[in-house]
């Protein structure tokens, strides 16, 4: 009943420990952050604060211990004996987790024999197994068994976790805010051993199909609600403020009907247009819970990300005009994206929003959309983004 939890961040804290924390589970955080690891030791517990638009719920999470991402040989004896593993650490992290998950590998092969590790990958990334298991492959030896001991379970999180003020981290620096949804979907197929008794694993046969769910309709939705606000409110801050206006409430709603409509047509046999309507409905109701303080800067910065080909947006324009659908909405979200400008509380931009908008002033917009988007010039894709109205 222990899971190693690589990653002790906003989700790994408020959604993947907790949950299995509430279950029973030991919970071990591997982080790079030595002042979370030494308050854990120390105090063994953290606190949620769901924030509900009726007011505040405190979680209380125990069981809890961590261990420096450093420790390499501390963390594979870990590995070698937990029940499961779960990752959370950012698409730019997972390449560095890959050593001390491979020595835990060989550590539990050597001990036990083929006993197979489960890894709930937490990450936002499409085909996230594959590219673990390619750089699993890369690290450990040519003969090791690395498919028959590994299920590399990849996940939709839907869990929305804002940035936290700045006096409350430093009063407190475990505490972490979070709404109140609280379903990890994740692949049923990739188990190799049983599925953990923990409420909340809602377990999926197709994947896929949620993964795109998520980001077609949830990822995208919010960047649409995000780069509208910004684009007609640019003094705002929070996400709450920009759907109070209906017009950009009804934008972000059409467009994600496109999107949704899109995903339909791709996955006609896991989804009904009533239920994609209604999970529509339901996120668009907690994209504007105040009380959640989500942040128009969080929600839409990291634009090389989030406007990349793979990404929330442009994935689905691709998929609309394959399919012959409209997609004239998804457009503008892409366009209201590259006009984003939004900033942290010190006023400052996003790192990598610095760099995207500092190409696109100097390079122009045909060189950023194929050199950081890439997004041939000469596609249909292309040509509708330059004959948006919206685009100068």
């Amino acid at each position: 009943m222990k899971i190693v939890l690589f990653g002790a961040g906003r989700i790994g804290r408020s959604f993947i420990g907790q949950l299995f924390a509430r279950a029973g589970f030991e919970v071990v955080f591997i982080d790079i952050n030595q002042q979370i690891i030494d308050q854990m030791n120390r105090r063994g517990c953290y606190d949620v604060v769901i924030k509900k638009p009726e007011g505040d719920e405190v979680l209380p999470v125990s069981g809890v211990r961590g261990i420096n991402s450093t420790e390499i040989e501390t963390i594979a004896d870990e590995l070698s004996v937990c029940r499961i593993v779960a990752v959370s650490v950012g698409q730019k992290g997972l390449p560095y987790i890959i050593p001390a998950l491979a020595k835990g590998l060989l550590l539990r092969y050597k001990r036990y024999g083929s006993k197979p590790l489960d890894i709930i990958l937490a990450e936002n990334k499409r085909e996230a197994g594959k590219y673990i298991l390619e750089l699993l492959c890369k690290e450990l030896p040519n003969d090791f068994p690395v498919e028959e001991m590994t299920g590399l379970i990849e996940t939709s999180i839907g869990k929305m976790v804002p940035i936290m003020p700045l006096a409350v981290q430093l009063r407190d620096p475990l505490l972490v805010y979070a709404e109140s949804y609280n379903t990890l979907i994740l692949d049923r197929k990739a188990f190799k051993n049983p599925i953990p008794d923990v409420p909340g694993l809602s377990p999926k046969d197709h994947i896929k199909a949620w993964v795109d769910r998520k980001a077609c309709i949830h990822n995208f939705g919010h960047a649409a609600a995000a780069y509208r606000g910004y684009r007609y409110h640019p003094e705002a801050k929070y996400m709450f403020e920009t759907l109070a206006d209906s017009a950009i409430y009804e934008h972000t709603r059409e467009a994600m009907k496109q999107s949704a409509a899109i995903l339909l047509a791709k996955y006609p046999d896991e989804f009904t247009e009533e239920a994609l309507e209604a999970h529509i409905d339901d996120l668009l109701s907690r994209f504007a819970n105040k009380a959640l303080g989500d942040t128009i800067f969080r929600v839409g910065c990291d634009l090389p990300r989030k406007l990349h080909r793979t990404d929330r947006i442009v994935s689905p324009l691709l998929d609309g005009i394959e399919a012959g659908l409209p997609v004239d909405k998804i457009v503008e979200v892409f366009v209201d994206g590259i006009r984003f400008r939004a900033t942290d509380e010190d006023g400052r931009l996003f790192p990598d929003d610095e760099y995207f908008v500092s190409n696109l002033e100097q390079k122009g917009l045909p060189w950023t959309l194929q050199h950081i988007c890439d997004i041939d010039p000469n596609t249909e894709v292309s040509h509708l983004i330059y004959s948006s109205k919206y685009v100068n």
